[in-house]
């Protein structure tokens, strides 16, 4: 389960850049803050995984 939450966070990142980008080129700042929320939570999602890595290899 943990390498499919990564790759969604990873998609969800690389989903937010090409937003973001685009509202770079259109000059549209709301597809701009969009994309970069989006990379916030990619960040996030990121973050709890590997805190939950963190965990598992405690325990082990």
């Amino acid at each position: 389960m943990s390498t499919e939450d990564r790759a969604e966070a990873t998609a969800k990142n690389i989903e937010g850049k090409a937003q973001e980008a685009m509202g770079e080129i259109t000059g549209n700042k709301k597809d701009q803050a969009k994309g970069k929320a989006k990379q916030a939570e990619a960040s996030a999602q990121h973050a709890v995984e590997d805190g939950k890595d963190a965990v598992k290899k405690a325990i082990d």
